[in-house]
């Protein structure tokens, strides 16, 4: 008996295009999805720069563009400039913040050409360097996490502009949280961690001086009461109605490395006065404090009372090279070491 050939299995063709049919219409999904977020980040952006101006803030920029498809929402704005009531502000050629478009509750906003600080009645101050970024996470917590990063930067002030008292830094690192002690629901405390590294001081600044033409690193971690009220800039600028509503800084520890002259500092409080600046005292545990004072005392800042430092020095002068106990006062607008009077007490607003 002969066998008589069969025919081939044909598969239907829509078996064959039933993957690229599913693949496609995700792709149609995720693609309807981006044009969504994006559409609505642009629109919370515009919201938000109505309701600045409504309350008296001055934000300009250019055309803003959205980019990214299909896993990142990127957003430029060219040509930005925010200034606050306070006349406290910042402007850049361009502002880019970017998420995950699956996941938008995490952005970073870098100035990739750089950034120009306004300090009220100080002046302008032109801020370059390797990186200026800003990372905002956890969107839906009382308070969000904040990270500021500045990588290398250099400070420039405009003409007619005071004097910036660092002119670089390694790094400068600014870090909050909600208060970790606390349950996120009820806390009004926020942590906060600022970290400057390896900074030089401007030429004759007060900075330049202390350090005797080295370097100065501070690292501090503190807690910020009434952290909720934080929440606004008016025209006395973002720390005035803190202040007001008993706001203040408490549990304050850290370290301090100026030249050859190092200090672990120890604050239980301290808050602003009515002028806005810094009331309460610092302990510090230093080594070698008398090089730092002396240099203070030299240097050619308008701001240091070379008299008032001189002073301090003399009295320090016996200690030599030993860990000694010092206390800094900030009151009546001045920094006080003892009974003398260094410079102005540093100011909030």
């Amino acid at each position: 008996m002969i066998d008589t050939p069969q025919s081939p299995t044909r598969h239907p063709r829509r078996s064959l295009a039933a993957p690229f049919i599913v693949v496609g219409l995700l792709l149609a999904g995720w693609t309807g999805w981006w044009f969504y977020l994006t559409n609505q980040i642009e629109t919370r952006l515009e919201a938000r720069v109505e309701a600045f101006r409504q309350d008296g803030w001055t934000v300009t920029h250019a055309a803003v563009t959205t980019t990214g498809w299909p896993f990142r929402a990127r957003v430029s704005i060219p040509h930005a400039e925010i200034l606050a009531p306070s006349g406290h502000g910042v402007a850049a050629p361009e502002l880019v913040a970017e998420a995950n478009a699956y996941k938008p509750d995490r952005w970073v906003v870098i100035a990739p050409d750089g950034l120009t600080l306004s300090r009220a009645d100080k002046g302008k101050v032109g801020i370059a360097g390797d990186g200026l970024r800003l990372s905002i996470s956890r969107l839906d917590d009382r308070f969000p996490d904040l990270r500021i990063q500045l990588i290398r930067p250099t400070f420039t002030a405009h003409p007619d502009a005071e004097p910036f008292p660092v002119a670089s830094a390694e790094r400068i690192e600014l870090y909050t949280r909600p208060h970790q002690a606390d349950g996120p629901s009820s806390s009004d405390r926020m942590d906060v961690l600022f970290r400057l590294i390896d900074a030089r001081g401007r030429s004759g600044g007060p900075v330049e001086g202390a350090t005797r033409q080295g370097r100065l690193t501070v690292e501090l971690e503190g807690t910020i009461e009434q952290a909720d009220r934080l929440n606004g800039i008016d025209s006395a600028g973002v720390f005035a109605r803190w202040t007001a509503a008993g706001g203040r800084f408490t549990a304050i520890r850290g370290e301090l490395a100026a030249g050859e002259s190092t200090a672990r500092i120890r604050s239980d409080t301290l808050s602003a006065g009515p002028d806005g600046r810094l009331q309460g005292e610092v302990v510090l545990r230093a080594e070698q404090p008398m090089a730092a004072i002396a240099g203070l005392a030299g240097s050619q800042s308008g701001a240091v009372n070379r008299v008032g430092a001189a002073g301090a020095a003399a009295a320090a002068g016996f200690d030599g090279d030993r860990e000694v106990d010092l206390v800094v006062q900030f009151r009546d607008g001045r920094t006080w070491l003892g009974p003398f009077a260094l410079a102005p007490a540093p100011k909030l607003f």
